[in-house]
């Protein structure tokens, strides 16, 4: 059977807990204290099937003043509601804060239900109600007048509500588990239960979640008073935990498909001002904290305003949230609820040059937020996994063209920047080191300013170009990105330095003499540019091997080192003095060997 859930809401006993008891024959409230007072203290549950065979549950919630941290841990993670006004009181404050609540939660489906019809004329109440609604989220709802009590409108009502369950959105089966806990408690001889409603996903019996940091085993589920093998969102869920102690879980805390979210301390939001008869350019003013309520949970933030519609919130506890997640900022000071709050970064930059704050209102301006496009260009460089976690759909991620490896996507003009810091930072070494060019791909990766060394074969596919203004393209070569200048080599030194490329393939250390150099047409001017290229390295006046030869000499040392005589790596190199002394020396010079004594060298 498909299932739906809503939550009530409304003023302080305008008769949500008898409406609801009328509709499923079942007691919300579970207190003895509620049940004494006729009060509703804290969350009540109960359920009925419609005339269409669906499954309705309600999040019955407490109307009073005091108890809105538990309305909004009640209404949070549910996707439609049903506003009771009492016919012989009215629209009254508590009704208009939780209008505000689920006006910035952006609850979009509801029905307005107007109790104690029989008490009094319903239709002024009717009047002043759907003209707050209309000045919010919900915009114009259907109206049941009714009489809970005598059972009068209660089959219109429960029409309507089939109506309203049938138009909401589908829920995703396969998505991310996130279940807001909205009570914990423990039964003899099973555990640790924790209820809440399940907005989208599927949990079996058997799986393994994670809560508060640790996993957990599901050894047991129940919906609507039923065990069940798996329940799909959207259900009032009860879930019976392994290897959780009740100590460890309290109400807000969120069950998880485990690996898949990730826990924000610092949040930047677009804000606004609850009521859509605000103007919606004007500016949200807030003051520096504050309390932020989403799903179930409720936490202070510190607020640091970065313009006149977003702001940076900094959590005192950390939440599993993700981009487009809704909140409520309420004062409880002054029992307000004073914006609605869209998570639009859950790894927000660092804000520390002067004016960060505006050029960050900007960029949270800006289209894109919350697409994998976007999402890349604005981050620069960025794990795929990751952007899943932060809420941006897996096929988008996957359909990306941008350049790519071990999991990390760059954005193609942020690829650009590192290419260009990147020659730079070669062209100041090699002027250096002229011996040594290059830079180890560490090195690089630092210069590039890129999270991982793996990056760099794509960010110089992407860009490492010829611009207009000649610059040098990169090549990743022998473990080091070089400079490419053989591209603007004439014809017949490319044709010399293929010649001596053979020659030097089978015995890389074999350096050319002054005659070979000759018939290769290879002079001074020439040898200078092909080093300059990173073609060949010079280990003294004439004297030129390939710029991979230190590193194959290095390998090589290593079968007779780790401290060996000039005439037995000479030997092993299977070379003369003449090149294995100026060979000695470069790598001494840079550091890959070191002379103990007068007579050894020894790697490093």
């Amino acid at each position: 059977m498909p299932a739906r859930v809503i939550a009530t809401a409304g003023h302080v006993d305008h008769g949500k807990s008898t409406l609801v008891r009328a509709l499923t024959g079942m007691e919300p409230d579970r207190l003895a204290e509620e049940l004494r007072r006729g009060l509703t203290i804290d969350l009540g549950f109960a359920w009925t099937r419609l005339d269409s065979g669906t499954d309705l549950a309600f999040v019955d919630v407490p109307g009073h003043e005091r108890f809105v941290t538990t309305m909004l841990a009640g209404a949070g993670p549910v996707p439609a509601a049903m506003i009771v006004v009492a016919a012989d009181e009215g629209w009254m404050p508590q009704s208009a804060e939780h209008l505000d609540a689920l006006d910035a939660l952006g609850v979009e489906r509801g029905l307005l239900v107007i109790t104690r019809s029989d008490l009094l004329d319903p239709e002024p109440a009717r009047e002043d109600a759907l003209a707050a609604l209309a000045r919010s989220s919900l915009g114009a709802l259907p109206v049941v007048p009714v009489c809970a009590p005598r059972g009068e409108g209660i089959p219109e009502l429960r029409a309507a509500l089939d109506a309203l369950v049938g138009d909401l959105p589908e829920p995703d089966p396969a998505a991310d588990v996130r279940l807001w806990v909205d009570r914990a408690f423990t039964i003899r001889g099973a555990g640790t239960v924790v209820t809440g409603t399940l907005g989208a996903g599927r949990i079996r019996l058997g799986d393994e979640l994670e809560l508060g940091g640790r996993r957990v085993g599901v050894r047991g589920l129940e919906s609507l008073g039923e065990p069940r093998e798996e329940v799909t969102g959207v259900a009032r869920v009860a879930v019976n935990l392994r290897g959780l102690p009740k100590e460890a879980v309290r109400r807000g805390d969120a069950l998880l498909t485990p690996g898949a979210w990730l826990t924000a301390t610092d949040i930047d939001v677009r804000l606004r001002a609850p009521g859509g008869g605000v103007d919606p350019d004007a500016p949200v003013e807030l003051p520096g904290t504050l309390m932020l309520h989403t799903g179930a949970a409720a936490t202070g933030v510190r607020v640091r305003p970065l313009g006149p519609h977003h702001a940076r919130l900094r959590l005192e506890h950390p939440l599993p949230l993700r981009l487009g997640d809704r909140a409520v900022l309420r004062d409880p000071g002054r029992r307000a609820v004073l914006a609605g709050a869209v998570v639009l970064d859950v790894r927000p930059p660092a804000l520390a040059r002067r004016g960060a704050a505006r050029r960050r209102a900007d960029e949270l301006a800006a289209p894109g937020f919350g697409t994998a496009a976007g999402e890349v260009a604005r981050r620069g460089v960025v794990r795929a996994a990751d952007l899943v976690a932060m809420g941006v759909p897996p096929a988008e991620v996957a359909a990306l063209r941008v350049p790519a490896a071990h999991g990390w996507l760059v954005d193609p003009a942020r690829a650009v920047r590192a290419v260009a810091a990147l020659a730079a930072a070669v062209e100041a070494h090699d002027a250096a080191e002229p011996l040594d060019p290059g830079l180890t791909t560490e090195a690089a990766r630092r210069a590039a300013d890129l999270p991982d060394a793996a990056l760099l074969p794509a960010v110089l596919a992407a860009a490492s170009r010829p611009d207009d203004g000649g610059g040098v393209p990169l090549v990743l070569r022998d473990g080091r990105v070089r400079l490419d200048r053989a591209h603007a080599l004439p014809a017949a030194v490319r044709e010399a330095l293929a010649t001596l490329r053979r020659d030097l393939a089978g015995d890389p250390f074999a350096a050319p003499d002054a005659d070979r150099l000759a018939q290769l047409g290879l002079g001074t001017k020439e040898l200078a540019a092909l080093v300059r290229a990173g073609e060949l390295v010079e280990l003294a006046r004439g004297l030129v091997l390939l710029p991979d030869a230190p590193e194959r000499a290095v390998e090589v040392l290593r079968t007779i080192g780790p401290v060996f005589t000039l005439s037995e790596a000479r030997q092993a190199l299977g070379t003369s003095r003449r090149v294995a002394v100026p060979l000695l020396e470069l790598l001494g010079r840079t550091g890959h060997t070191r002379r103990p004594d007068d007579s050894h060298h020894e790697l490093r």
